[in-house]
């Protein structure tokens, strides 16, 4: 039955988002001192939930394989950490010239890539998993180590960022929920055969996403009044969501046919498309330096990301794989 439930959040893990962003909306606007305490202190264990899990299932080991498929993870680094942060930058300046925290949502969204689900998009489309593999754990590893700076400097003065506070949050809701990650599946490959671990994956990603659940709406109600001041502003966020994901898919997919072969063009689309979500909210809800608006645009691209995902699946095996157009998809998605 907990299976079953988890399972369910999962598959189901869009329209969750959207009930506990509007939940925790609503119920934001009549929480007390005392509510506002409760929910602060559920913060940094809902985060642990919904990290830990997570790196459960990311072998970071694939780091040592990373000569192998060098094409694929040197573009998806040029992409994710020159070509995104590029694009955030525009856009933010764009339609954000006076929302900071807004501004800094998009910010955390283009500079934290990859997510779990990068790997099973990959496995979808026909890809080559095992460069996705390796694109993941690399691309994690260099968005930790480089997240700090790069906000330092995209950052106004204004706003007193710390980037040192910032490394002992990645360390809380990172790379601590990783090192236990890391020896969970270590442990558990011990007792399980391969077939056996594969079972589990879908209850680990049951638990992450029960974990999204529970942070979107407390991070929603801690900061329900600041988001619902301006409704309409917090609405038209997700317009340049929707043009970063848009022109990032269309970087990666021009830079994919210069590969050797299609299957690894669509592990480098699926790396730098997907972006890690969980990880940026995590630390944007944990940071006490960061403007609590920029849980909005995180929310929102929740929304955005895992319908991109399958549009993209649909367009390799529909247009690609059996010669038909992009136009014909299009009608037929608008039709279903």
């Amino acid at each position: 039955m907990i299976r079953g439930l988890l399972t369910g959040i999962k598959s189901n893990l869009i329209y969750v988002v959207v009930g506990s962003l509007a939940a925790g909306l609503a119920v934001g606007q009549f929480t007390g001192p005392t509510a506002e305490r409760t929910l602060r202190a559920a913060v940094v264990p809902v985060l642990f939930l919904m990290i830990y899990p997570m790196m459960i299932n990311i072998d970071l080991r694939e780091v040592v394989n990373v000569r192998g498929h060098a094409g694929v993870v040197l573009l998806s680094l040029a992409v994710n950490f020159v070509v995104a942060p590029v694009i955030a930058v525009g856009l933010a300046r764009l339609f954000f010239g006076g929302a900071v925290g807004y501004a800094i949502g998009l910010y955390f969204i283009a500079l934290i890539p990859t997510s779990g689900m990068t790997a099973a998009w990959t496995g979808l489309a026909n890809g080559d998993l095992e460069s996705a593999l390796v694109a993941m754990a690399v691309n994690l590893l260099v968005a930790v180590a480089v997240l700090p700076t790069y906000l330092s400097v995209l950052i106004p003065a204004s706003v007193g960022f710390d980037p040192s506070a910032l490394y002992a949050q990645l360390a809380q809701v990172v790379i601590l929920p990783m090192v236990a990650g890391t020896l969970t599946r270590r442990l558990l490959l011990s007792r399980y055969d391969t077939e056996g671990f594969k079972n589990l994956k879908p209850v680990f990603g049951g638990l992450s996403s029960f974990g999204v659940m529970l942070i979107v709406f407390i991070a929603m109600a801690m900061r329900s009044e600041s988001i619902l001041a301006d409704p309409v502003a917090s609405a038209v966020t997700i317009v340049p969501i929707v043009g970063f994901y848009l022109l990032v898919l269309a970087v990666g997919t021009r830079l994919g046919r210069v590969l050797r072969d299609a299957a690894s063009g669509v592990a480098l689309v699926y790396a730098t498309s997907m972006r890690n979500l969980s990880i940026a909210i995590a630390v944007v809800v944990a940071a006490p330096t960061i403007p609590e608006t920029a849980v909005l645009p995180i929310a929102l691209a929740y929304i955005v990301q895992p319908p991109l995902g399958a549009f993209y699946v649909q367009y390799r095996r529909d247009v690609v794989d059996e010669g038909g157009s992009l136009g014909e998809l299009v009608s037929s998605r608008i039709r279903s």
